[in-house]
């Protein structure tokens, strides 16, 4: 469980409710033919709607690639990705702002190293929504990242603070 601070100045507990205590974001990965002009096809795809693209990655094979995508709207998104018939899966991220300074990234890793929590990827966003970096994270406990993160006083965002 977490808490915040309502407009009165008491705490409120607050759960997602998915029973999940902690801010994530979900991540498409999208399944691509490796040719030409696939990356915009699926940029074109979001056009016209409120959804879009503060993140991504591409990871290159020889026949296929995978777009890692973070989506202002993760729900529509899923729907347009559906609709234009795009292969993807889905899994949850963390999504963590930098303080300023030169070691920051640094201070991420040693928080998590000594968490012992393994990063198995990440990538910066796109959109810095309080003019700070950002970083994308999967991580293999998510959960306990979220914990360790928010003790040593990194801010975790969630999809609301991506919808710019």
């Amino acid at each position: 469980m977490s808490f915040a601070e309502d407009d009165g100045g008491s705490d409120v507990e607050l759960e997602t409710i998915q029973g999940r205590s902690w801010p994530s974001v979900t991540q498409f990965s999208v399944f691509l033919e490796n040719r030409v002009g696939q990356l915009l096809e699926v940029y074109r795809a979001f056009q016209g709607s409120k959804v879009r693209i503060v993140g991504l990655t591409i990871s290159d094979a020889a026949d296929c690639s995978i777009l890692r995508l973070l989506l202002s709207h993760s729900e529509q998104g899923r729907e347009i990705l559906a609709l234009n018939q795009h292969a993807f899966a889905e899994n949850e991220l963390l999504v963590v702002e930098l303080p300023t300074g030169p070691q920051s990234l640094s201070d991420l890793c040693v928080a998590l190293l000594q968490a012992e929590i393994n990063i198995y990827y990440a990538y910066p966003l796109l959109v810095h929504p309080h003019n700070r970096p950002a970083v994308a994270l999967h991580v293999d406990n998510i959960e306990q990242a979220n914990v360790t993160l928010h003790n040593t006083g990194f801010d975790l965002l969630c999809e609301a603070d991506l919808a710019v």
